[in-house]
């Protein structure tokens, strides 16, 4: 390769590295001081007259009620039920969105938002201010930033705030999957499974979120 070709792709990545500081001191400047908060994982393609969209929205509703934010991914289907929900209970409804081929659109129903380029970074914002995580049903994205929560946690790099599934037959699979397989392999411990709740009803789910945010008051915020 010519060497101003090298030049150039060395002054690339030099750009790069500033573009996700960038990224990260606009996150930080404008997320601060919004906790306590809930992050809501789950589907872009869920329709809002599947079921699951009314739920979320409800459960985002009820959280708003009790003085959490609400923070999503910013763009359609679970996310846009969310913030939906957050915004109808006058709560903070926070989208990240973010740019990829497949343009996603900022939903409509947030009243803080940030659009980010790097994925990671976006992650970062997402689980550092959430006392607690909730995983609706989704696709590989949500499994990504599930599985991803619950290393953080595992790890230690992060403080254990809970993360609940929402749906027990969509991720009894899953969950199926992780203890007939996984740790039977040895590869995780019985105690990595305590890490994640199943639940199906909106009331159950308010009340694992609000007794652990009273018992279990944050102090300082994620390492992450």
């Amino acid at each position: 390769m010519p060497n101003y070709e090298i030049n150039e792709l060395v002054k690339e990545e030099s750009w790069r590295m500033f573009r996700i500081i960038g990224e990260l001191v606009e996150g930080f400047d404008t997320l601060t001081g919004i906790e306590p908060a809930v992050t809501i994982y789950g589907s872009a393609r869920l329709s809002p007259n599947d079921p699951m969209y009314a739920k979320t929205e409800d459960i985002a509703y009820r959280l708003g009620n009790l003085g959490f934010s609400i923070f999503t991914g910013g763009g359609p289907g679970v996310m846009e039920a969310a913030n939906k929900g957050a915004l109808r209970s006058n709560s903070t409804s926070v989208g990240l969105n973010i740019d990829i081929p497949q343009e996603q659109t900022l939903n409509q129903y947030t009243n803080v938002s940030i659009q980010f380029h790097h994925f990671f970074v976006r992650k970062v914002m997402l689980v550092k201010y959430a006392s607690a995580f909730i995983c609706m049903p989704g696709g590989l994205g949500t499994l990504d930033e599930l599985t991803e929560v619950l290393t953080l946690i595992q790890t230690k790099k992060i403080k254990p705030f809970p993360v609940v599934l929402v749906g027990s037959n969509y991720w009894k699979g899953f969950l199926d999957w992780l203890k007939d397989s996984v740790l039977k392999r040895g590869a995780i411990s019985p105690e990595d499974l305590d890490l994640l709740r199943v639940c199906d009803e909106p009331e159950e789910i308010i009340d694992i979120v609000q007794n652990w945010h009273t018992n279990h008051e944050v102090t300082g915020k994620h390492a992450v």
